[in-house]
């Protein structure tokens, strides 16, 4: 196994490491696998030098924001897996579910005080950040954040990127050097590490592991939990082993067709990965790997400049090129913007063209405006968007194309911009199982004019951020379907 680059590894504190410790901590609190993963790597790679067991750590709290059955239920079925892939493994795995608000207190300390080194996941979105900046004051022994979000490293880049052209270019100059460098497609398979037997018996009477009826959901143990329980789970199943269903049924079957068929509503046309891929229980390395080989691509077809075209440097399939832009450019692009800037869920943190011509607008007539709750609800006179709203709320993910023109009319319909902004934040970040990361903000501030350029004619409302309307949807794309599906009272033509 190659050591993991230096890039991607980061000192959070600069306490030493404990060599006469009892193990190598792993903290996992964003990629949620056991394989494919750089953090994996670096706590196997610590194990190695140490001659010391490993621990790790999966815990879920319930106090986090939109706290909810959905999302909970999407996490402790990748826990689940996760039990069951290191029980294979033979490796030491701590699950921990907080059974009420406060109950998870002291644990982290108490794993870490007898670690001799912790390595836990760099993750740039979310409160993920500010917990890792806690956690670094509390740790009395070295504790390093390892990227594994993308095939670009997090600090590869020096700053944001505007807009995705600017991005690609950069990717296409920068990538290549970091291709080979790849997560390990199983870093506990023949490893031989020295094996733990238990922790001290202290730490599980105070926080017992999670049971295997917890993990599965099982029951009323989800009930028992002090989260929202209104919002009721999708019918996606989470995990590395769903993650891995869905993505050989869409390499097999769908991604052949994945250009002409992504932006139709009626279609399942998308590959369905990125709620797997935000909770980690999907590596893109892993993605981007199997493509390669179904492709039978090797890096010597690549492009030789850099022109930040979206088409014709990976030298692939028309299908597959557009799959690896959203993949990797958009996607990375997200990331690259929440690690450079701390406002990246902020109004502030919009282009200063886009704000100047919104607050220019600010103050213009609205035909329609509808409250947060009217949103939720679906209640607008527009049944498409209604539609859209209702997938939203029903499966918790909204169709690609869809979710842009979802967007821009909220920001038709909102009293001013920022409030558009927070009604956005809200919807996707409590239904959406993709929510709270980098590529779904990305996606939501895009509706902004984040990466985007001024578009004329200059209209009310939107000023010179780009305008989509649902009359030009629905000529564009086949709607009726999908609206007997997720409206199928809507009776009124489109407005």
């Amino acid at each position: 196994m190659a050591a993991v680059p230096l890039v991607r590894i980061r000192a959070l504190n600069p306490a030493p490491v404990n060599a006469s410790g009892d193990y190598v901590l792993y903290w996992m609190i964003a990629f949620r696998r056991a394989r494919w993963n750089f953090s994996l790597d670096r706590a196997v790679e610590w194990c190695r030098e140490l001659s010391k067991p490993m621990v790790i750590f999966e815990a879920l709290r319930c106090d986090y924001p939109w706290a909810s059955e959905r999302l909970h239920r999407f996490v402790l079925e990748g826990m689940a897996a996760n039990a069951r892939q290191f029980a294979a493994a033979g490796a030491f795995y701590f699950p921990y579910v907080e059974p009420s608000i406060g109950a998870a207190k002291g644990l982290f300390a108490a794993v870490a005080k007898r670690a001799c080194v912790v390595i836990t996941d760099d993750f740039p979105a979310f409160f993920l950040p500010s917990m890792m900046d806690a956690a670094a004051k509390k740790c009395s022994v070295r504790l390093e954040s390892v990227d594994s979000n993308g095939l670009l490293p997090l600090r590869a880049a020096a700053h944001a990127f505007p807009t995705a052209f600017a991005f690609r270019r950069f990717l296409q100059k920068e990538l290549p050097k970091h291709l080979q460098e790849m997560p390990a497609r199983d870093a506990l398979a023949r490893t031989q590490l020295p094996r733990l037997k238990t922790l001290p018996s202290k730490i599980f009477r105070r926080w017992p592991a999670a049971s295997a009826g917890l993990l599965n959901a099982s029951g009323d143990a989800l009930t028992a939990l002090p989260i929202d329980h209104s919002l009721v789970p999708a019918s996606a199943r989470g995990g590395s082993i769903a993650a891995e269903r869905i993505w050989r049924s869409f390499l097999k079957r769908r991604l052949a067709r994945y250009l002409e068929d992504r932006n139709e509503p009626e279609l399942e046309g998308a590959s369905g990965l990125s709620p797997y891929l935000h909770f980690g229980h999907m590596s893109s390395h892993q993605i981007f790997a199997e493509v390669a080989r179904s492709e039978k691509w090797t890096e010597a077809r690549l492009a030789l400049r850099a022109t930040g075209s979206r088409s014709g440097w990976w030298r692939m399939s028309e299908a597959a090129e557009a799959f690896l832009d959203q993949l990797v450019t958009w996607r990375e692009l997200g990331f690259n913007f929440c690690a450079h800037r701390g406002d990246a869920d902020r109004y502030e943190s919009l282009p200063e063209w886009a704000r100047a011509t919104l607050e220019k607008h600010a103050g213009d007539r609205r035909k329609w405006r509808y409250t947060l709750e009217e949103f939720k609800a679906g209640q607008t006179h527009d049944p498409l968007w209604n539609a859209a709203q209702t997938q939203l709320v029903r499966d918790g993910r909204l169709h690609n194309y869809l979710r842009m023109l979802w967007g821009k009319k909220i920001l038709e319909w909102s009293k001013t911009p920022r409030e558009a902004l927070r009604v956005m934040i809200e919807l996707n970040n409590r239904y959406a199982l993709d929510g709270r990361d980098p590529s779904s903000y990305s996606g939501i501030f895009w509706c902004l004019g984040r990466y985007d350029r001024p578009w004329g004619p200059e209209r009310e409302i939107f000023g010179t951020v780009r305008y989509m309307s649902s009359e030009n949807t629905a000529r564009k794309h086949r709607v009726r379907e999908y609206l007997k599906e997720y409206a199928p009272s809507a009776n009124r033509p489109i407005s």
